[in-house]
């Protein structure tokens, strides 16, 4: 934090208007990578995210948003905080799923950031900061024509002239804050609507919210209502409160096996990324629950010994044997404890029973390539392929076809593959001279020419964002 001049604090509101629940409301780590939104953490998980389209998909149903492409996206950041930035992402930190005990309350997140997207509010609040500059600027060429006319006349009218200056600014800010206020109120509001009309419980939506009021009252104690960008902890819980205690399903539970799913993945989050002795704390050994066995399960093959991760993980396996995550971590163990041969078995099941889900994908295609046989490489480059179908933004899936394709001797798709994972990961100079490379060993105006051409006269993707 730093202290603000009064225009680049109403600058400030907006630009923190990726509008959301904000701290002040008013598989994982081994695969995270920073996506395209430069800079910002990226977790990347077939589990997590197929469990989170699951709790939107009905949402977004609902609000007459499905046939946007809406994603949820996993930020790696212990704070709690949603938000939105655009009209096709929904940004969900890391800490707010491991501090959501239902699925109830991530699904009330969910509903109230689509509240924001139905609103329009990002667009809209970016038409009041426009408006708000202009209005400042004004303000400021008055009020600096007022002080020089008075440093002329020496009659002290510039003290007159710098407060002109000082109120508009005050009051324009006042004005963007009380719009952001309203925002969240009407996404609150619109959040209920959308949870009622998919049969579901807003209480999940008021209880995080309460929670966050809670923790926030002292903070916010004697703090001017009009200078916060969310109404007031108190006032806003308790209209929630009246609203959401109007819909017909506020009493009604979430189903037994969704929420197995929910602590299944809170299990995996904590086990990714907490240290072995808080996990220890969280799920001891006395905790026979199959979540507490995932976490110590993962706890065990990062930081313990293989066999023993093994043992934990076939024991998951038995208890689930159609859960294709956990033959997932299975595959993912043995391919980083550096058995890809014994990992491929896993991960081919793992495929399989997730229905080709291109991130289980890429990981089978890493076992195969690393597996160092010719005879997988064709397999490898098939698998890889129909992978970045589905996921085109992911630098690993072509990282992994590059060498898929040079196991073959193919070095003019390898190296375009490697191209388009040097762009993808923002290193554009690597980029151009793998695709000017490329470009010499493919005919002129065949499909890979032209993809390495378009890299080579591509902008700078970091840049662009």
């Amino acid at each position: 934090m730093r202290p603000m001049k009064p225009a680049s604090r109403a600058v400030a509101i907006a630009t923190a208007a990726a509008v959301g629940l904000c701290s002040t409301l008013g598989g994982i780590p081994a695969r995270a990578q920073t996506g395209s939104s430069a800079g910002i953490p990226i977790i990347r998980d077939a589990e997590i995210e197929q469990l989170l389209r699951d709790y939107s998909q009905p949402i977004l149903r609902t609000a007459g948003l499905s046939s946007q492409n809406i994603h949820v996206v996993i930020i790696n950041d212990p704070a709690f905080n949603a938000f939105v930035m655009d009209g096709r992402r929904i940004f969900i930190n890391t800490g707010a799923l491991l501090q959501c005990e239902t699925p109830n309350e991530v699904i009330g997140v969910l509903a109230h950031e689509s509240g924001h997207i139905v609103g329009g509010h990002l667009a809209k609040l970016r038409q009041q900061l426009a408006q708000a500059q202009t209005a400042m600027i004004l303000a400021t060429i008055l009020g600096v024509g007022a002080a020089v006319a008075g440093a002329r006349s020496g009659n002290g009218v510039s003290n007159v002239g710098m407060a002109a200056i000082a109120a508009p600014q005050s009051a324009i800010e006042r004005t963007l804050i009380g719009y952001q206020r309203q925002q969240e109120e009407s996404a609150d509001r619109a959040g209920v609507r959308f949870l009622t009309a998919t049969g579901q419980s807003p209480k999940g939506m008021y209880s995080t919210f309460k929670r966050l009021a809670d923790q926030t009252l002292f903070a916010t104690h004697g703090v001017d209502p009009y200078v916060m960008s969310h109404p007031m902890p108190i006032e806003r819980v308790n209209a929630l409160e009246v609203f959401a205690q109007s819909s017909p399903y506020w009493d009604k539970k979430d189903d037994p096996a969704l929420q197995l799913r929910h602590d299944l993945m809170r299990a995996k989050l904590a086990g990714f990324m907490n240290r072995p002795d808080t996990v220890a704390r969280r799920y001891p050994t006395g905790n026979d629950s199959l979540p507490a066995r995932y976490a110590r399960a993962i706890a065990t093959y990062l930081h313990g010994d293989l066999r023993t991760a093994l043992g934990q993980i076939d024991g998951l396996i038995q208890s689930q044997p159609n859960n294709p995550y956990f033959y997932e971590l299975r595959g993912q163990a043995l391919l980083e404890g550096g058995k890809p041969n014994e990992a491929i078995p896993s991960l081919r099941k793992a495929v399989q029973l997730s229905r080709n889900a291109p991130l289980i994908e890429m990981l089978l295609g890493q076992a195969l390539v690393a597996s160092d046989n010719p005879a997988l490489a064709d397999e490898a480059v098939t698998i890889l392929k129909n992978a970045l179908v589905q996921e085109p933004e992911a630098p690993i899936g072509y990282t992994q076809l590059a060498m898929a394709y040079g196991r073959k001797g193919d070095l003019a798709d390898a190296d375009l593959a490697s191209a388009q994972a040097a762009y993808l990961r923002g290193d554009n100079a690597t980029a151009r001279g793998l695709a000017k490379r490329a470009k010499t060993k493919f005919a002129v105006g065949s499909p890979g020419w032209v993809k390495a051409d378009d890299i080579v006269a591509a902008k700078d993707p970091k840049k662009s964002n």
